[in-house]
This record gives structure tokens, sequence and C-alpha cells, in this order.
């Protein structure tokens, strides 16, 4: 699933190629990708005739503003989106197509078809799902080192998959926790409230800049993550513990291993992570 740098790198591509577009008609193509208003013929005819002012992400939602109105999307697995002309050929699993008036289409394809969109009354978004429950996040000024030890202080549960939970902090999928607490040299396992001040100080640093680094790297394509523009992101080259099962730690020459943590598969070095 992309996470927060992957959509971060596609939100950025976005806004070069549908801002200011004005929205002609909507063809649905696959009815449950629309999840709000149910209604797919209310939800095609909100949209016309409203203009995209503005691309941002949420946590890792998509975030199309509109004159009165925001879209809301989520890629889920394998969704992406791309811009066409009109008389370009339809991809097969494409699910949703946005014709604007200059000629021009911002197609969504989902092989997977497990992505999503909501229309909601701009202005009214963050009071109802998808974004109501969402945690900070980790790239805004206002995380610093004394909010994430607010935040841990009455935090029984390991720390992998805390950071892994949208309602504690948005945007951290798999591989970047397991970067972040490599670079943090904490344990996936330790119990949150556990870690010291200095630890927390060094796991803020380590998540800001591991995302930051990945955005500056158009994200990482581990499977078939692409930005607007069918580009492969490049941060899976310079990955530490993620995927290196067996290898050797960058840092100290132990062998990596992966266990399972929180349902998830977890990458460490039982070294450095002690």
């Amino acid at each position: 699933m992309p996470e927060l740098p992957e959509v971060e790198t596609v939100v950025r591509t976005l806004r070069t190629l549908v801002l200011n577009k004005k929205i002609e008609r909507v063809s649905v193509l696959l009815p449950r990708i629309i999840r709000r208003p149910a209604d797919v013929e209310q939800f095609k005819s909100i949209l016309v005739g409203q203009t995209i002012h503005a691309v941002e992400r949420r946590a890792k939602f998509i975030k199309f503003i509109l004159d009165q109105d925001v879209l809301i999307s989520h890629l889920r697995m394998e969704g992406r989106y791309g811009v066409y002309q009109s008389s370009e050929e339809i991809e097969k699993h494409t699910h949703v197509i946005f014709h604007f008036t200059d000629g021009t289409e911002l197609r969504y394809r989902d092989v997977r078809q497990f992505g999503t969109m909501d229309v909601i009354p701009l202005g009214k978004e963050q009071e109802v799902e998808p974004l109501k429950k969402l945690g900070p996040e980790p790239l805004d000024e206002a995380f610093t080192p004394t909010l994430l030890s607010s935040m841990l202080q009455r935090k029984t549960t390991k720390i992998k998959p805390l950071l892994l939970n949208q309602e504690f902090m948005v945007g951290l999928g798999n591989i970047y926790v397991d970067e972040a607490l490599f670079r943090a040299n904490i344990h996936p396992e330790r119990v949150a409230n556990t870690l010291t001040n200095q630890q927390i100080e060094i796991l803020h640093t380590s998540i800001v800049q591991t995302l930051q680094e990945a955005i500056d790297a158009g994200g990482s394509s581990i499977k078939s993550y692409v930005n607007g523009q069918g580009e492969m992101g490049m941060f899976q080259q310079v990955l530490k513990v993620y995927g290196k099962k067996g290898e050797l730690c960058p840092s100290c020459s132990t062998e990596i291993v992966k266990i399972v943590v929180g349902g998830r598969g977890t990458h460490f070095c039982p070294s450095c992570q002690k």
C-alpha cells in the first residue's frame, strides 16, 4: 500500500497536471469505488462544473479541493492516477474518469479495486469519516519531540503497531516504521511508554528524516507504485532493513532477521535494536 511519501509524491505530481482544470463530466465504470454520496449519479452531478483549485494530502488520502466540495481519494493497494488526452485509449482497470473542459482527462486505475472516493462539502471534511479520527502529521511543525513524548506516555502497547496506527500518527506504514526504528536503534517490540526522553528525541528525528528522504527520492516502488506521471520511486535503493532478511546489517554486520509484530512482517537488527 502506498505510504505517506508515495502519496505525497503523487499529490505533488498531480498539482502540476490538474490545477485549475474544470470538470465537464464524470464517468464511473466501477460504482463500488464511490463511497460518499452512495448514489453514483449524485456523485457525478456534484462534481460537474467544479474546478480543481488545489491538491493536498492528509495522511494517506489525496484531497482535491474544488469550488464547493472536497474529493477525498485513497489509493489503497494499487490505485493510481494519470492525465490523458480524451482521444487516448482507456487502459484496462480504469474505473473513474474526470473529463475536463480542455479535452484532457484524469483517470483513476486500480487493478485490485480497493480504492475509495468520497465527496464532502468544503470545510466539513475534517468532521466526518474518513478524516475525522486521524492522528497528527509527522511532517508538520507541530509534531515535536515534546508532543511525541506526551503521546507515548500512557501507551503500553509495542512501539511498532502503535506507529502503524493511523489514529495515533498518520502516514507511517510498514516500510517506514521498520526503517525509522532501525535508525533509532529501537526494538519493534519495545513497549512504547518505556522509551527514555533521549530515545524519543532520536525516534522523532528518525521518523522525520526517513519520511523526508523518501519523499525526496519519490517514494519506494516496492511493488507497483508509480507517481502521477508513471515514474517509479527510488527510496527502495537505500533501505537499511526492510526486505533485507538474511542480509548483513549496514551498521554492525549482524544478520537482519524478520519476525511478525502486530500481524505485520517486521525487519530489524537484533544487535543494534536490542
